[in-house]
Protein backbone atom coordinates (compact mmCIF):
# COMPACT_ATOMS: atom_id res chain seq x y z
CA UNK A 1 0.00 0.00 0.00
CA UNK A 2 1.70 3.45 -0.97
CA UNK A 3 1.54 5.64 2.57
CA UNK A 4 3.19 8.52 0.55
CA UNK A 5 2.86 10.46 -2.15
CA UNK A 6 4.42 13.26 -3.80
CA UNK A 7 2.85 14.83 -6.74
CA UNK A 8 4.77 17.74 -9.07
CA UNK A 9 6.09 19.49 -5.56
CA UNK A 10 7.75 22.78 -5.72
CA UNK A 11 9.21 24.58 -2.84
CA UNK A 12 11.03 27.77 -2.89
CA UNK A 13 13.18 29.80 -0.47
CA UNK A 14 11.97 33.26 -1.09
CA UNK A 15 11.95 33.68 -5.12
CA UNK A 16 14.87 31.16 -5.46
CA UNK A 17 13.55 27.24 -6.22
CA UNK A 18 14.67 24.69 -4.32
CA UNK A 19 12.64 21.87 -5.41
CA UNK A 20 11.31 21.40 -8.89
CA UNK A 21 8.57 19.58 -9.62
CA UNK A 22 9.08 16.38 -7.47
CA UNK A 23 6.87 13.04 -7.91
CA UNK A 24 8.00 10.45 -5.88
CA UNK A 25 6.26 7.57 -3.40
CA UNK A 26 7.03 5.09 -0.60
CA UNK A 27 5.02 1.90 0.25
CA UNK A 28 4.39 0.38 4.03
CA UNK A 29 7.65 -1.20 5.22
CA UNK A 30 9.84 0.49 2.55
CA UNK A 31 12.97 2.23 2.90
CA UNK A 32 14.07 4.85 0.64
CA UNK A 33 17.48 6.73 0.48
CA UNK A 34 17.57 10.60 -1.07
CA UNK A 35 21.01 11.44 -2.51
CA UNK A 36 22.56 14.43 -4.19
CA UNK A 37 25.09 17.06 -3.91
CA UNK A 38 24.64 20.02 -1.43
CA UNK A 39 22.12 22.59 -2.50
CA UNK A 40 20.13 19.93 -4.61
CA UNK A 41 17.12 20.54 -2.63
CA UNK A 42 17.21 17.12 -0.50
CA UNK A 43 16.38 18.55 3.01
CA UNK A 44 13.77 20.81 1.73
CA UNK A 45 12.22 18.54 0.06
CA UNK A 46 11.99 16.35 3.32
CA UNK A 47 11.35 19.50 5.84
CA UNK A 48 8.24 20.33 3.15
CA UNK A 49 6.84 16.98 3.32
CA UNK A 50 7.14 16.98 7.09
CA UNK A 51 5.12 20.14 6.91
CA UNK A 52 7.93 22.18 8.27
CA UNK A 53 8.28 24.55 4.79
CA UNK A 54 5.58 25.35 2.86
CA UNK A 55 4.70 23.70 -0.71
CA UNK A 56 4.69 26.56 -3.51
CA UNK A 57 2.86 23.85 -5.64
CA UNK A 58 1.75 20.26 -5.59
CA UNK A 59 0.29 18.03 -3.54
CA UNK A 60 1.90 15.89 -0.63
CA UNK A 61 -0.59 13.30 0.17
CA UNK A 62 0.02 10.37 3.19
CA UNK A 63 -2.11 7.47 3.55
CA UNK A 64 -4.13 8.31 1.19
CA UNK A 65 -5.03 11.94 2.40
CA UNK A 66 -4.20 15.42 1.16
CA UNK A 67 -1.71 16.51 3.95
CA UNK A 68 -0.28 19.35 1.72
CA UNK A 69 -2.17 22.22 4.17
CA UNK A 70 -1.54 20.74 7.39
CA UNK A 71 0.95 22.05 10.08
CA UNK A 72 3.66 20.08 10.87
CA UNK A 73 2.43 19.26 14.58
CA UNK A 74 -0.97 17.49 12.74
CA UNK A 75 1.59 15.68 10.29
CA UNK A 76 3.22 14.33 13.16
CA UNK A 77 -0.28 13.25 15.19
CA UNK A 78 -0.74 11.30 11.68
CA UNK A 79 2.20 9.71 11.99
CA UNK A 80 4.91 11.29 10.12
CA UNK A 81 8.41 12.39 12.25
CA UNK A 82 11.06 14.10 10.96
CA UNK A 83 14.62 13.82 12.56
CA UNK A 84 16.00 17.52 10.77
CA UNK A 85 19.51 18.00 9.81
CA UNK A 86 21.37 19.40 12.94
CA UNK A 87 18.97 17.12 15.06
CA UNK A 88 17.79 19.86 17.04
CA UNK A 89 17.12 18.98 20.78
CA UNK A 90 16.73 20.77 23.43
CA UNK A 91 20.40 20.60 24.50
CA UNK A 92 19.07 22.12 28.30
CA UNK A 93 16.99 19.19 28.94
CA UNK A 94 18.30 15.68 29.45
CA UNK A 95 18.10 12.37 26.92
CA UNK A 96 15.43 11.35 28.48
CA UNK A 97 13.61 14.93 28.81
CA UNK A 98 14.01 14.76 25.07
CA UNK A 99 12.59 11.31 25.05
CA UNK A 100 9.58 12.08 27.33
CA UNK A 101 8.76 15.73 25.61
CA UNK A 102 7.86 13.51 22.43
CA UNK A 103 6.04 10.48 23.75
CA UNK A 104 3.85 13.29 25.81
CA UNK A 105 1.85 13.60 22.38
CA UNK A 106 2.41 10.17 21.16
CA UNK A 107 -0.02 8.24 18.82
CA UNK A 108 -0.90 4.69 20.02
CA UNK A 109 1.60 2.14 19.28
CA UNK A 110 4.70 0.27 19.72
CA UNK A 111 7.33 2.35 20.91
CA UNK A 112 7.73 3.77 24.42
CA UNK A 113 10.87 5.00 26.67
CA UNK A 114 11.30 0.77 27.46
CA UNK A 115 11.21 -0.79 23.35
CA UNK A 116 13.01 2.48 22.11
CA UNK A 117 15.96 2.01 24.74
CA UNK A 118 16.17 -1.53 23.85
CA UNK A 119 16.59 -0.71 19.98
CA UNK A 120 19.06 2.49 21.20
CA UNK A 121 20.65 0.66 24.03
CA UNK A 122 23.51 3.02 23.60
CA UNK A 123 21.13 5.76 25.49
CA UNK A 124 20.34 4.11 28.50
CA UNK A 125 23.77 5.17 30.23
CA UNK A 126 22.93 8.20 28.87
CA UNK A 127 19.42 9.16 30.46
CA UNK A 128 20.41 11.54 32.41
CA UNK A 129 23.07 13.35 30.84
CA UNK A 130 22.11 16.83 28.83
CA UNK A 131 21.58 16.60 25.13
CA UNK A 132 24.28 19.10 24.53
CA UNK A 133 27.02 17.58 26.37
CA UNK A 134 26.16 14.38 23.98
CA UNK A 135 28.72 13.66 20.87
CA UNK A 136 27.39 13.88 17.60
CA UNK A 137 26.93 10.27 17.51
CA UNK A 138 24.86 10.41 20.53
CA UNK A 139 23.32 12.92 19.68
CA UNK A 140 22.03 11.63 16.49
CA UNK A 141 21.13 8.46 18.18
CA UNK A 142 18.64 10.89 21.02
CA UNK A 143 17.07 12.75 17.87
CA UNK A 144 16.19 9.33 15.69
CA UNK A 145 15.14 7.76 19.56
CA UNK A 146 12.68 11.00 20.29
CA UNK A 147 11.05 10.78 16.77
CA UNK A 148 10.35 7.02 17.25
CA UNK A 149 8.81 8.25 20.14
CA UNK A 150 5.89 10.22 18.61
CA UNK A 151 4.90 6.35 17.03
CA UNK A 152 5.51 7.51 13.56
CA UNK A 153 3.85 4.97 10.71
CA UNK A 154 6.86 6.51 8.35
CA UNK A 155 10.28 8.30 9.94
CA UNK A 156 12.13 10.72 7.75
CA UNK A 157 15.66 11.27 8.63
CA UNK A 158 17.88 14.03 7.29
CA UNK A 159 21.53 14.03 7.09
CA UNK A 160 21.98 10.74 8.93
CA UNK A 161 25.89 10.75 8.60
CA UNK A 162 26.29 14.45 8.47
CA UNK A 163 29.39 15.03 10.62
CA UNK A 164 29.98 11.67 12.26
CA UNK A 165 32.94 9.86 13.20
CA UNK A 166 33.13 6.55 11.24
CA UNK A 167 32.79 5.04 14.09
CA UNK A 168 29.57 7.32 15.12
CA UNK A 169 28.13 6.32 11.64
CA UNK A 170 28.39 2.51 12.08
CA UNK A 171 26.67 2.46 15.62
CA UNK A 172 23.57 5.15 14.39
CA UNK A 173 23.35 2.66 11.02
CA UNK A 174 23.28 -0.12 12.92
CA UNK A 175 20.59 1.26 15.19
CA UNK A 176 18.55 1.78 11.63
CA UNK A 177 19.14 -1.16 10.32
CA UNK A 178 17.45 -2.93 13.22
CA UNK A 179 14.56 -0.92 12.57
CA UNK A 180 14.36 -1.61 8.95
CA UNK A 181 14.28 -5.38 10.25
CA UNK A 182 11.37 -4.42 12.30
CA UNK A 183 9.71 -2.91 9.57
CA UNK A 184 9.78 0.87 9.79
CA UNK A 185 9.02 2.51 6.58
CA UNK A 186 11.81 5.90 6.52
CA UNK A 187 12.63 8.32 4.31
CA UNK A 188 16.61 9.00 4.65
CA UNK A 189 18.87 11.65 2.83
CA UNK A 190 22.13 10.72 3.31
CA UNK A 191 25.47 11.95 1.26
CA UNK A 192 27.32 8.45 1.77
CA UNK A 193 26.56 6.75 -1.32
CA UNK A 194 27.60 3.15 -0.16
CA UNK A 195 25.99 3.72 3.05
CA UNK A 196 22.49 4.79 1.55
CA UNK A 197 22.63 2.27 -0.96
CA UNK A 198 23.45 -0.82 1.62
CA UNK A 199 20.57 -0.06 3.36
CA UNK A 200 17.73 1.41 1.25
CA UNK A 201 15.11 -1.00 -1.40
CA UNK A 202 15.03 2.51 -3.54
CA UNK A 203 17.32 5.35 -4.13
CA UNK A 204 16.20 8.63 -5.16
CA UNK A 205 18.98 11.41 -6.51
CA UNK A 206 17.72 15.00 -7.03
CA UNK A 207 20.15 17.27 -9.13
CA UNK A 208 19.13 21.05 -8.89
CA UNK A 209 15.87 20.59 -6.95
CA UNK A 210 15.03 17.78 -9.70
CA UNK A 211 14.50 13.52 -9.67
CA UNK A 212 17.35 12.81 -12.09
CA UNK A 213 17.11 9.00 -11.11
CA UNK A 214 14.84 6.96 -9.16
CA UNK A 215 15.64 3.03 -8.79
CA UNK A 216 15.84 -0.44 -6.99
CA UNK A 217 18.84 -0.25 -5.01
CA UNK A 218 19.39 -4.28 -6.70
CA UNK A 219 19.23 -2.47 -9.72
CA UNK A 220 21.48 0.36 -10.36
CA UNK A 221 25.35 0.73 -9.78
CA UNK A 222 27.47 3.16 -7.67
CA UNK A 223 28.60 4.62 -10.92
CA UNK A 224 25.52 5.88 -12.31
CA UNK A 225 24.39 6.64 -9.01
CA UNK A 226 27.61 9.11 -9.01
CA UNK A 227 27.08 10.27 -12.99
CA UNK A 228 23.56 11.09 -11.78
CA UNK A 229 24.95 12.87 -8.79
CA UNK A 230 27.14 15.18 -10.80
CA UNK A 231 24.98 15.76 -13.37
CA UNK A 232 26.74 13.50 -15.46
CA UNK A 233 24.22 11.76 -17.00
CA UNK A 234 20.43 13.05 -17.40
CA UNK A 235 19.06 9.65 -18.77
CA UNK A 236 19.13 7.54 -15.71
CA UNK A 237 15.34 9.01 -14.61
CA UNK A 238 12.49 7.04 -13.32
CA UNK A 239 14.12 3.46 -14.22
Amino acid sequence: MTLLAVDRLVARHGLLPAVRGVSLSIEDGQVLAVVGANGAGKSTMLRTIAGAHPAAEGTVAFDGQDITGLPAHRRVARGLALVPEGRRLFGGLTVAENLRVAGGRARPGPWRLSTVLAAFPMLEPLLGQRASTLSGGQQQATAIARALMTNPRLLLVDEVSLGLSPMAVEMVYESLRGLVANGTTLILVEQDLARALSIAGEVVCLLEGRVVLRSSTSEVTREQVTEAYFGLSRAGGDR
